[in-house]
């Protein structure tokens, strides 16, 4: 299949994709006084710096239907991927564009994924969809066969700050983790909601309590991609202890954008994995 685009919301943490059409519909992060949209022209730091000082509320705002129609085209078949929808509007927005372009333009036919994820879980997808178009399947082959690519996300967050100013969880619990040095992991549940599943100190236990999570999770080998937010050291050490557990394993690492490090934070790591 040669007419073929990919597009995705921007918690992917992509703004381009080499090799095939691709279109990017943007979040946008809002505070009281400020408002970010995640796009390539976002200048990441001096968000991150801002929202590290903030203290009112803070919050996010999907892409509106026209933001996606615009994206699908230039191509007759589309596979969009948004965020999980239990956590955003974005897959609703994309799907009334589905609507509206599939009307627009008969013949066109656009292909809507709910990741239930985000970041590089969504990369995972993207990149698996790039790959059996390159194989010429055709545009059903493709997507009966995406739904059965297995794939999963395990996150690290050293500051809940964010999280807290964005009331989804009690500043209380933010600012004690934060004094005690705590990093919460958890992971993108089945259901696409987050998922806790435990508090570590220091690097190195962390590390090791993130490969075991990726075991326990199905991880044997194979594709993995780290989403950093301002976070090179960080996510260069987890790989380099992926490779040694792995050696087969491929590793892409790549920095956050707008939307993943507003929820990531400084330090936070974002990690998607193929499973078995």
């Amino acid at each position: 299949m040669t007419d073929i685009k990919i597009v995705l919301d921007s918690s992917a943490d992509l703004i381009k994709m080499p090799g095939v059409k691709f279109g990017l519909a943007p979040l946008t992060i809002k505070t009281d006084g400020r408002r970010f949209v995640d796009d390539r022209e976002l200048e990441l730091e001096e968000m991150v710096d801002y929202l590290y000082t903030y203290t009112g509320k803070s919050s996010t705002a999907c892409p509106n239907p026209e933001d996606f129609a615009f994206s699908f085209c230039g191509a007759e078949n589309v596979f969009c991927i948004t965020i999980t929808s239990k956590l955003s509007g974005s897959y609703n927005s994309a799907r009334i564009a589905k609507e509206m372009h599939e009307k627009k333009y008969p013949g066109c036919r656009v292909e809507l994924i709910d990741s239930l994820s985000t970041g590089p879980e969504i990369v995972l997808m993207a990149e698996k969809i790039r790959e059996m178009a390159e194989r010429d399947m055709s545009f059903d082959e493709i997507a009966e066969n995406i739904k059965g690519y297995k794939t999963e996300l395990v996150f690290v967050l050293e500051s809940m700050k964010n999280l807290a100013n964005n009331g989804r969880i009690s500043r209380v619990k933010a600012s004690l983790a934060s004094f005690l040095g705590i990093r919460a992991i958890g992971r993108a549940s089945e259901e696409g909601t987050l998922e806790m599943l435990a508090k570590c100190r220091g690097q190195d236990k962390t590390v090791e309590a993130v490969i075991g999570y990726m075991r326990e999770y199905g991880y044997a080998g194979g594709k993995v991609g780290i989403a950093h937010c301002i976070n090179a050291s960080g996510a260069k050490a987890l790989a380099d202890a992926i490779k040694k557990e792995f050696p087969e394993a491929s590793i892409d690492i790549r920095q956050t954008r707008g939307l993943c490090s507003f929820y990531a934070e400084r330090g936070g790591l974002l990690v998607g994995f193929e499973r078995e």
